[in-house]
C-alpha cells in the first residue's frame, strides 16, 4: 500500500477479470441459446466445444501469451476461455428446461419470437444461468493469474512471480489475499444479482 503497487496491480487484474467475464459470458449466452435452439447446430458445434474443454487453458496459455502478446487482449482472452464452457453449458440447460406447455401457450397466444424470450425462456432460465455465472465469476480470477504467471509485467500474479522469486513470502500471501478477496466479491455480486433478480420466486 505504501508505494501503491498493490493497488495498480490489483486494478489491472481486475480489469482483465471484468473484461474477460464479460466477453466470455456474452459469447457463451449467444452460442448457448443456438445450441439450446437447433440440434442441427448442436450436433456439428458439439465435437469442437468438447475438444476445446479437453485442452487445459494451463497448458494454450503460452500459445496464446505468444500470438498475442503480453498485454492486456491476452490475459482477456483467456479469462474468456475458462469463463466460457460452464456459462454455455448452463445456458443451454436453462433454456431446455422450459417446459414444453408454457411454450405452446406462448404460441397459442401468438407472442413473437422476442416475446417468449423476454417473457418465458429468460425468467426460465436465469436461476441455472447465474448459477453457471457464479462459477464463471470465480473461474475468470483464475484465468487472468494464469496469464500473468505465463507472461506479464503487471498484476497480482506477477507480484507472485516477483515475491516467489525474491523468497518474499509476504509478497506472496498479500497478492494471494487479495485474488481471494476479488473472487469472493465476484461471488457475492452474482448472488446479489440472484436475489434481486429471482425476487419474484419469493413471492409466489
Amino acid at each position: 500500500f505504501q508505494d501503491g503497487s498493490l493497488v495498480r496491480n490489483t486494478a489491472v487484474t481486475l480489469s482483465e477479470v471484468l473484461m474477460g467475464l464479460l466477453a466470455g459470458t456474452c459469447s457463451a449466452v449467444l452460442l448457448g441459446y443456438s445450441v439450446a435452439k437447433s440440434r442441427a447446430f448442436e450436433r456439428f458445434a458439439s465435437p469442437f466445444l468438447v475438444a476445446s474443454q479437453a485442452m487445459p487453458v494451463v497448458a494454450i496459455a503460452p500459445l496464446l501469451v505468444i500470438w498475442f502478446g503480453q498485454g492486456i487482449f491476452s490475459k482477456v482472452l483467456i479469462c474468456s476461455l475458462i469463463v466460457f464452457f460452464p456459462v454455455l453449458v448452463n445456458t443451454v440447460v436453462g433454456l431446455r428446461a422450459v417446459p414444453h406447455s408454457l411454450n405452446e401457450l406462448m404460441h397459442s397466444l401468438r407472442a413473437s419470437r422476442w416475446q417468449i424470450l423476454r417473457m418465458l425462456e429468460t425468467p426460465a432460465a436465469l436461476p441455472v444461468f447465474l448459477g453457471g455465472l457464479q462459477i464463471g465469476a470465480t473461474l475468470s480470477v483464475i484465468g487472468a493469474v494464469v496469464g500473468e504467471f505465463v507472461g506479464s509485467d503487471k498484476g497480482l500474479g506477477f507480484l507472485i512471480n516477483v515475491g516467489r522469486g525474491q523468497f518474499d513470502t509476504a509478497l506472496v500471501f498479500v497478492a494471494v489475499g487479495t485474488l481471494i478477496g476479488m473472487a469472493l466479491s465476484l461471488y457475492g455480486i452474482v448472488i446479489f444479482l440472484e436475489h434481486r433478480l429471482l425476487a419474484w420466486r419469493d413471492k409466489n
